[in-house]
């Protein structure tokens, strides 16, 4: 394996087991991160536990404090919680299978790669696997991850299988909170007909190399800039433009795929491929430098 494994143990169901180790499915070592700098000395700053009454404190003498009271709390050291014994701390425990469209995508979090821990596990995990393959389910399961128990969602992926962390259902506002609010409105079937003519147009397969993250290109052209002492002008802001009239709009936004013959015919879907090195063109534009004024 490449990188190291962020679990370990059993993957179990009902008397059928294997070791199983899980790993990040997700990364941030190669994104733009910044360092706080005090601006005089260019020194990085350092951040200590510090107490108002003793001043600066060593981090492991630190213990948990849940605040059951306004300025009282109970107290939890490193100990107690590795005392806490769940039988999830060290087993996946597949408690119930369902249809793989059944869970909602507002409880997904994190992603895992759960791979099996050693030859030996290999073909007891792929039963399992393929058997979940076959009957197209996702499995629910508990598991401890820094002295948390998650309700994951496991499927296979491959050779292997994917973990998600589900949120509990305490973590999840209702969507009444916000929808409530929004007007109930009559539309015309035609704009409706016209904008699924505009999303067919559009539609094409996800590639996720095409959504090239231009918030991460631009830092690193600012911060390439910044390296080389230049100053990057600041892109136009885009200017606010009121629909008068929707129809309009929606048929010359069907026009402008290749729609042109209104909305009767349909128009070629047209991908859209990145640009060599992974570089905006329209990006490159809206953050050139700005060129010195002459004398």
């Amino acid at each position: 394996m490449a990188y190291r494994a962020s679990w370990k143990g059993h993957l179990k169901v009902s008397l059928v087991s294997c070791p199983v180790e899980l790993y990040n499915a997700t990364t941030h070592a190669q994104m733009v991160s910044f360092h706080l700098l005090n601006p005089k000395t260019m020194n990085r700053i350092q951040m200590r536990p510090f107490d108002p009454d003793e001043g600066e404190l060593q981090r492991q003498k630190l213990v948990h404090g849940y605040e059951i009271e306004k300025g009282k709390y109970v107290t939890v050291e490193e100990e107690d919680l590795k005392n806490i014994r769940l039988e999830s701390t060290r087993t996946i425990d597949i408690e119930k299978f369902v249809d793989a469209g059944d869970i909602d995508p507002v409880y997904t979090d994190g992603p895992y790669y759960l791979a099996p821990d050693g030859t030996g596990a290999v073909e007891a995990f792929a039963v399992i696997r393929e058997a979940m393959r076959t009957k197209n389910k996702v499995a629910l399961a508990r598991l401890v991850l820094s002295h948390r128990e998650r309700t994951v969602a496991i499927s296979p992926r491959g050779k292997g299988m994917l973990v998600e962390m589900l949120r509990h259902p305490q973590e999840i506002r209702s969507d009444k909170e916000v929808f409530d609010d929004i007007a109930t409105v009559k539309f015309d079937k035609g704009m409706v007909e016209i904008a699924t003519k505009i999303i067919d147009q559009n539609s094409g397969a996800f590639e996720p190399k095409e959504f090239e993250d231009r918030y991460e290109t631009a830092l690193r052209e600012l911060i390439d800039a910044r390296a080389k002492g230049k100053i990057l002008s600041a892109p136009e802001r885009p200017r606010d433009t009121k629909v008068v009239d929707l129809m309009s709009a929606l048929k010359a936004s069907l026009a402008r795929r290749g729609g042109a013959g209104g909305p009767g015919k349909g128009g070629e879907v047209v991908p859209l491929h990145p640009r060599k090195g992974g570089k905006s063109k329209n990006l490159r534009r809206s953050i050139r430098p700005r060129r010195p004024a002459r004398g």
